[in-house]
């Protein structure tokens, strides 16, 4: 047995001087379905238990996206852009998240695992790139989270009628922005923390019921809204010197809409992570994942509507609309912005849930992998749920609930959801028309490559370039170019790889779309969310280097990994077609 790297200040300074090599070997070691399946997850040992259904799922996905943002972002985009076609906002940035979940559906019922998108990249672009896409989203996971948290201070003052000022500790002696003390949201993470900890099956219970009171808020602020409403604040401002029609804005302000309402769809891709956990992933994953993004952009559609028709797109309140719309009547409606704040209450809760349950899972799939410590992986024997990680994430997120205020953690998770979200429509396209080790991967890798810049053009050129003749030429330009790469590619490379059970139709087009959309998206977040980005890449990339390669390193040798590519791969081939069936 090889030994270890860091079983003394000796060998850790050996292993670094060797970094060079061990980085060119495992960095871009890929794994494969049967690795993950097997001899990966037998690291966790005891197996998590498969109790959830397609309702479980369609009601995670419900509870992880319906949060609170929903009642913030639709404000924003329509006073801002869309005006009243903001609901047409919703319906674009609603395709673009069923299209990703298309993508993370054919990689869940192939690998029923729990490291949803982790997994999904080490089987085709390797362990570094698995590595740096799953900490970024872990850590935006517990930033949200804790963002999340304190926002349930907020709503709930506003549907008691008490300040959250009130409830928070004021400690002058530290900075701005950390010097505000919310022991309720804490609780609140401890509280879910012990949650999921307990069962999977319990959770999914308490979400469903959550999930059904919060549901029920939102389709009386729909009722509410359509019936003291009035048709004609569709097509007429509030301020006659503001543009009227239905498209105040045009097309460019619908899709910037939808770019500023698309954050309220991130949380579907945590259900991905419950895949070990599910009974018949064939079957019900596909329904769960797919079917709560369209009951969401149903419901997201109506509540647009609702809030156009209440009041003029130029009269509502960019930060608050439902609620705004209500606090200052004095006809003796006031209440129902107290009855928004307990509505907002339970979404806040139920998407809390989700992440915490999805970032738990996505960590212990990391240490299963040994780029974290293995500690992580453990599945407790009587919970069946990783209870080390969720644990750890638990009071690491509380603590940072504890002191930071929302608006230092606005609007973190956006950025490292989108690249993820990017990651696996490239993985998807990759998976199906390159075998490692029998196929030549350069033109896959070529078409992604040259799509992408091409895209990212596009995205340049539609945000910084003024509006004009020259404007729309460029973008026609790069559109087309876009599409005859993509119907060249289409045309030349065969698939080497069709699903079983459930494939993306129409590849490669959809997860080009999804492609696109996400790049869009992601031109569309501000600077300061780059940075953020850079910081913790940068910080991922040192772990990777200084701990992850040199762990990762010694499980191969001790025979924990099977990553030569060679002999793995002649391995998982001959029975790669079964870890369809499950």
């Amino acid at each position: 047995m090889a030994s270890s790297s860091f079983s003394s200040l000796r060998a850790y300074l050996r292993a670094l001087s060797h970094t060079p090599t061990r980085l060119a070997q495992r960095a871009f070691s890929v794994s494969t379905s049967y690795e993950e399946m097997s001899h990966v997850r037998a690291r966790s040992g005891p197996t998590m238990r498969k109790t959830l259904r397609w309702f479980d799922l369609v009601g995670f996905g419900i509870g992880g996206m319906v949060g609170a943002g929903v009642f913030v972002t639709t404000g924003n985009a329509t006073r801002l852009y869309a005006g009243p076609a903001v609901l047409l906002s919703y319906a674009i940035a609603g395709l673009c998240a069923l299209l990703s979940a298309f993508c993370y559906t054919e990689f869940a019922v192939d690998m029923p695992l729990a490291g949803g998108a982790f997994s999904y990249l080490r089987v085709t672009f390797g362990e570094f790139a698995a590595f740096l896409t799953g900490a970024n989203l872990v850590v935006d996971y517990v930033l949200s989270n804790a963002a999340v948290a304190r926002g349930f201070t907020a709503y709930l003052g506003t549907a008691i009628g008490v300040s959250s000022a009130k409830w928070r500790l004021t400690v002058p002696s530290l900075p701005d922005g950390f010097n505000q003390i919310d022991v309720v949201a804490v609780a609140v993470v401890l509280l879910v923390t012990l949650v999921i900890c307990y069962s999977t099956r319990e959770s999914s219970v308490v979400n469903m019921i959550l999930t059904a009171l919060h549901i029920l808020f939102i389709a009386f602020v729909i009722m509410v809204g359509f019936w003291r409403g009035s048709w004609k604040n569709f097509t007429e401002p509030g301020n006659p010197e503001n543009p009227s029609g239905f498209f105040p804005h045009g097309a460019a302000g619908v899709f910037k809409g939808a770019a500023a309402v698309y954050l309220s769809y991130i949380g579907y891709d945590a259900v991905s992570t419950m895949a070990e956990e599910v009974r018949d992933p064939v079957q019900d994953i596909p329904v769960g994942v797919s079917g709560s993004v369209v009951i969401v952009t149903v419901l997201y559609c109506l509540m647009a509507a609702s809030m156009t028709k209440l009041l003029p797109y130029d009269m509502i309140d960019a930060e608050a609309p439902f609620s705004a719309a209500f606090s200052g009547k004095s006809d003796g409606w006031g209440w129902v912005s107290r009855v928004i704040g307990v509505g907002a209450s339970f979404g806040i809760l139920t998407s809390l849930l989700v992440a915490m349950l999805g970032q738990a899972r996505y960590m212990c799939v990391i240490g299963r992998s040994n780029v974290a410590p293995s500690w992580f992986a453990r599945v407790h024997p009587k919970t069946s749920t990783p209870v080390n990680a969720s644990a750890f994430l638990g009071i690491f997120t509380a603590a940072i609930a504890l002191f930071t205020d929302l608006h230092v953690l606005l609007n973190l998770v956006s950025i490292g959801t989108l690249f993820v979200f990017y990651m696996v429509a490239n993985a998807v396209i990759y998976r199906r028309y390159v075998a490692t080790g029998t196929t030549n991967p350069w033109p896959t890798l070529s078409f992604l490559c040259s799509f992408s810049f091409t895209v990212i053009m596009f995205t340049l050129i539609w945000k910084f370039v003024p509006t004009g003749g020259a404007k729309a030429g460029m973008l026609s330009a790069c559109g087309l170019i876009a599409i005859a790469i993509l119907q060249l590619f289409h045309c030349m490379v065969p698939q080497v790889r069709k699903p079983e059970f459930w494939g993306v139709p129409f590849m490669p087009w959809i997860p080009s779309m999804s492609i696109f959309l996400n790049v869009f998206l992601l031109g569309s977040l501000d600077g300061p969310s780059y940075v953020r980005f850079g910081f913790f890449s940068a910080v991922a990339v040192l772990f990777y280097v200084f701990y992850s390669v040199h762990a990762s390193f010694d499980a191969e040798g001790n025979g924990s990994l099977t990553g030569k590519n060679g002999e793995t791969h002649v391995e998982s081939k001959e029975i790669e077609d079964q870890s369809f069936k499950v």
